[in-house]
């Protein structure tokens, strides 16, 4: 009797994945193309998180070498006159909470690379299930999942990452949670013999050129409030709001049904760990917080969904929904300057400006030097770390409620983004408006670091996969530098690290990098999460090379494992 074929997982968003930072785009002077990284159907690059459909053009009136100044990591900050917020949490005293050691049990961070193995996940699809149009999520096409997923562990995967969203969990009523899709979903992973990593998501997945399928909102309940107030929203200069997150200005004002921002997110938590509390260790074993767009921690300064920026542009600066404005009023107050406090930077440019011609990212005396502009981008970024930690806060204190007779059960993570182009530059435009304030002279991944060390939260590394080699020398680009200065700060701080990929590449190149940074000494990263589970994946020279890396990782021989013609078996008698 003859068997039908189940195809593996596919995802049909083929152009755009809301989960690693903008990467390697297409530019006229771009270097090289990867296997694995154009659209069948369109041609067009599978870029992430942060990137455009339309990658730019070529900018011949830029100076090839135009900013590459600094040929080590940044040091320094600036002075305490304009610590301000971020200042708050530079070393700071106070309750680590000690969280697992995936390798040896340790909670020290400091780990011997060579004595360690790096557990490997993969991202599940965006696509895992559908949502109709009153909220009712329900997997598809389970036998492919199935099989996905068996291969998955067959190749010596350690287990996946799932997205848990708030916008299908909490869709139509205020604190009416609908986990369902979610015991399914984590009971064909318990059948797959497969850890979790999870990742509760508070923002929206809205992207036109994807499937529709693959598109998921914030709850209904609070769209139907920010259809009569978009200022719950973060607004840029021209009056614009992204609805993919809401405002850290609403993080303290009791404006959705009683309930203030951080306060949902806590209710959701609670609600997560009651319902799969039984889980927490094994086979959950990391949860990462989202903090923001993609779920990182930032602000939505590069919006490419509806088309206002494309890289390599700088961004602009998103403080103006009227929460936000009367924070910057009242602190530009305190500082005795009031003038500072009606509108942010007015010479920073466009979202697809380039730093060079713009006032306040000018090399050598822009205004971001200026006392003005230290008060700014330290307000600014400060409200960025302020909102880190209200929601950290709130997660270690609900984790602690599961976790008394194991502490160290679960590994706590939280995002950045990797936003590397412009970062060979002095003023690191493109960080500035994400909200890191992280310059030539001013070190802004430490204050970051302070918060999550306070709280005993990983911090997840983005770009494992990248070579600044491989990136279009007019953007300025170096993610080994940001990847660099972003373990330094891990270091100083004492916080563990975890990493994932940007980009679906499959080259050996980009596994190489990928393990070269995994094991970097003397700091290993606990867990690499690989972007993502889909049909490219499981073609046949594609999964090949994927097992290989995955071998690599655990320091086992090039022999034996899964390979395609195991797959292709598996498939049939699945």
């Amino acid at each position: 009797m003859k068997t039908a074929k189940i195809t593996p997982w596919f995802h049909p968003c083929s152009v755009l994945d809301p989960h690693a930072a903008l990467h390697s785009p297409r530019l006229g002077t771009a270097r090289r193309s990867f296997r694995g990284s154009m659209s069948s159907a369109t041609g067009i690059p599978r870029h992430h998180g942060l990137i455009a459909k339309d990658c730019g053009r070529r900018h011949s009136f830029v100076p090839r070498n135009f900013g590459r100044k600094r040929s080590k990591p940044v040091g320094g900050r600036s002075g305490p006159k304009y610590q301000g917020l971020a200042g708050q949490f530079l070393r700071p005293a106070g309750f680590v909470l000690s969280m697992a050691d995936h390798g040896n049990g340790s909670s020290g961070c400091l780990d011997n690379s060579k004595k360690r193995r790096v557990p490997v996940f993969v991202m599940m699809p965006l696509d895992t299930f559908s949502v109709t149009d009153s909220g009712l999520a329900k997997i598809r096409r389970v036998k492919a999942l199935t099989v996905s997923l068996r291969a998955l562990k067959l190749a010596g995967v350690h287990g996946v990452m799932v997205e848990v969203w708030w916008g299908v969990v909490e869709h139509a009523s205020p604190m009416q949670y609908d986990w369902s899709v979610y015991e399914d979903i984590f009971k064909m992973v318990c059948e797959a013999d497969l850890k979790l990593h999870v990742v509760l998501s508070f923002h929206a997945c809205m992207y036109p050129f994807s499937s529709p399928r693959a598109n998921i909102s914030l709850p209904l309940w609070v769209n139907e409030i920010g259809n009569l107030n978009k200022d719950i929203y973060y607004r840029d200069r021209h009056g614009y709001s992204s609805d993919e997150y809401l405002s850290a200005g609403v993080d303290q004002i009791p404006i959705l049904y009683g309930r203030t921002a951080v306060e949902c997110y806590e209710d959701f938590m609670v609600s997560f760990i009651d319902k799969f509390q039984s889980l927490m260790g094994n086979p959950i074993q990391e949860i990462t917080i989202g903090l923001g767009p993609s779920g990182e921690l930032r602000y939505p300064a590069h919006p490419f969904s509806d088309g206002r920026w494309k890289f390599p542009g700088i961004g602009e600066f998103q403080c103006y929904d009227k929460y936000m404005m009367a924070d910057l009023k009242q602190a530009a107050f305190q500082a005795g300057k009031p003038d500072w406090g009606y509108a942010g930077p007015q010479d920073a440019g466009s979202y697809n400006s380039f730093p060079l011609g713009e006032p306040f990212f000018k090399e050598g005396q822009g205004t971001f030097l200026s006392d003005y502009g230290r008060f700014f981008l330290e307000w600014y970024s400060g409200k960025l770390i302020e909102h880190a930690d209200h929601i950290l806060s709130k997660a270690v204190k609900v984790l602690k409620t599961c976790q008394q007779d194991q502490p160290d059960a679960v590994l706590l993570v939280a995002k950045v983004a990797g936003i590397h182009w412009w970062y060979d530059t002095e003023s690191h435009a493109a960080e500035l408006t994400a909200g890191y304030y992280n310059t030539s002279y001013r070190d802004g991944y430490d204050s970051i670091a302070a918060v999550f060390e306070r709280h005993g939260a990983a911090l997840n590394i983005p770009c494992l996969e990248m070579l600044d080699s491989e990136q279009p020398e007019i953007c300025c680009c170096s993610p080994e530098g940001l990847i660099r200065q972003m373990r330094e700060a891990a270091r100083r701080g004492n916080i563990p690290l975890t990493g994932e990929n940007a980009i679906e590449r499959f080259d050996k190149e980009a596994f190489s990098q990928i393990v070269r940074n995994a094991y970097h000494r003397p700091q290993a990263v606990r867990a690499f999460t690989y972007f993502r589970m889909r049909e490219a994946l499981f073609r046949t020279d594609n999964w090949k090379s994927f097992v290989n890396f995955v071998k690599q990782m655990y320091n086992k021989s090039q022999d034996g494992g899964c390979n395609g013609k195991m797959y292709s078996k598996l498939c049939k008698t699945g």
